[in-house]
């Protein structure tokens, strides 16, 4: 157990050292991402089309879900293709697969560590409290959205090994996924009638909780133990179905 520890830490300071080692921007890329899309969300909502935020610049407004959702969309994007993207190493030597979506899922920690830090200096500019007692829910909206996250990033892995276009699908999901949770849209603005069925998507409850979390002070409503149960589940699933294929994965490569 030790010595898979030593190798998931490991494993995780070189996804680190690669990504940063050779680029020109560095780590500043973990805030250009989500901050760039603020940006044209920000000119779209605000000079185009009116978005209520209950008085909250939109700038924040959004910047608090679509930090959150890069580390969603790119930790499952990283898992998925963490088997297929290592075949040199998985056909060598054995050791438990599911270190390397572990690892990416840590190392998009880092990312979202940096971005959080820029988002607290804007809620410290926009005069939003901080350190209210609601932030102790935040560890566990984390944990829920990574577990989601690795759960399906681990079934998604194990079938991209044998389809390799499995990534492009997900990817084509995560951009629908986007506007079908409320990163850029409260949920406020979904008819009533149709909450039930939207609630259904466990990000919903989970980027709503961030707001209510960090803009209002407020602890998450209950959807958040239905996006749990979800997350849970899928992780569980997703562990069982990438176990299942794991000898199979060499084989392949």
């Amino acid at each position: 157990m030790a010595a898979h520890f030593d190798l998931l830490l490991a494993w995780t300071s070189r996804i680190i050292r690669a990504r940063y080692q050779q680029s020109v921007l560095g780590i500043l890329w973990a805030i250009i991402q989500p901050a760039a899309t603020v940006a044209i969300f920000s000119i779209v909502f605000t000079r185009i089309v009116s978005i209520e935020t209950s008085g909250v610049p939109y700038v924040l407004f959004s910047f608090v879900t679509l930090v959150p959702w890069t580390l969603f969309a790119a930790s499952l994007t990283d898992v998925v293709g963490s088997v297929a993207d290592n075949m040199n190493l998985v056909a060598k030597v054995y050791f438990p697969r599911e270190l390397l979506g572990l690892g990416a899922i840590l190392a998009r920690l880092v990312d979202f560590s940096i971005a959080a830090g820029v988002l607290i200096g804007l809620m410290i500019y926009f005069g939003i409290p901080l350190f209210r007692t609601a932030w102790l829910y935040l560890p566990l909206v984390v944990a829920i959205q990574l577990a989601l996250a690795l759960g399906l990033g681990l079934a998604g892995a194990a079938l991209n090994v044998f389809y390799r276009d499995i990534k492009h699908v997900v990817a084509l999901a995560l951009q629908l996924w986007i506007y079908a949770s409320p990163v850029i849209y409260p949920v406020s603005s979904v008819p009533a009638r149709l909450r039930t069925l939207y609630f259904l998507n466990p990000m919903v409850a989970v980027v709503d909780a961030y707001r209510e979390i960090l803009l209002h002070g407020r602890a998450p409503d209950a959807h958040l133990l239905w996006s749990g149960c979800i997350a849970f589940s899928a992780l569980l699933a997703g562990y069982w179905y990438f176990k299942r294929l794991e000898f199979e994965f060499a084989d392949v490569g």
